[in-house]
């Protein structure tokens, strides 16, 4: 089983083909089989995690897994400790309050890359950091949270997924890492271990599933 991180570039399609000659994973990330796990917008930036692995492809990416993501995002303006707090609390969107969150102004990211092309300046109008961490999955979500405090998204970056972050990767770079670190995270999940070497199963699954038919025909014959 493969597990990617890779920092996507602003402008970049979180998939392998496009019609429209636009950039692709395919123009950064030479690796047979694997698929994002989740999405990232064309206009945000940073990591978006890759894997072969169809279980663990659903767990990053479902909503119900509630998977932990942090957000750095610079917003128009000197943004307010009352919108901070408004984002923390929850937010009314259409689809529904959002629910609290972990918000912290920060400086610029000491780590950060130039985009091309760059944001829209405005003279005399200043820019903020923040750090936003959330573990829902609603479409823009980020862009939506801070445009409904008064302070629009001018430009977006995830940082972590979990406990992968993009601490040492260049845009456009990608690297494997441990995809046990993720299991970790989903404790209703057995241990992943191969059964056989090509077999495709997993002995902590089969054991699940085999628990799970005993338990049932003990029931049964309890009846």
């Amino acid at each position: 089983m493969t597990t990617l991180r890779f920092n996507k570039p602003f402008e970049v399609l979180t998939q392998f083909s496009d019609g429209a000659g636009r950039q692709t994973l395919a123009d950064f990330i030479p690796v047979a089989g694997v698929y994002a796990a989740g999405r990232l917008d064309r206009d945000s930036e940073g990591l978006l995690l890759l894997t072969d692995d169809g279980p663990l492809q659903n767990r990053i990416s479902h909503p119900h897994h509630k998977l932990k993501k942090i957000y750095w995002v610079q917003v128009d303006g000197a943004i307010s400790d009352e919108a901070v707090e408004q984002l923390r609390h929850g937010v009314a969107l259409k689809d529904g309050m959002t629910s609290p969150a972990r918000v912290s102004v920060m400086a610029a990211p000491a780590m950060l890359w130039p985009r091309n092309p760059p944001i829209r300046i405005r003279a005399q109008i200043p820019t903020s950091w923040i750090s936003l961490e959330i573990s829902e999955g609603r479409n823009r979500q980020v862009r939506r949270m801070t445009a409904a405090v008064g302070f629009p998204t001018l430009r977006l970056i995830r940082y972590a997924i979990g406990p992968i972050t993009l601490d040492g990767l260049q845009p456009g770079a990608y690297d494997e890492v441990d995809a046990q670190q993720l299991w970790r995270l989903f404790p209703q999940s057995v241990a992943r271990r191969p059964d056989k070497a090509g077999s495709g199963r997993y002995s902590g699954e089969v054991q699940s599933r085999s628990g799970s038919q005993a338990q049932a025909r003990r029931q049964k014959q309890g009846k």
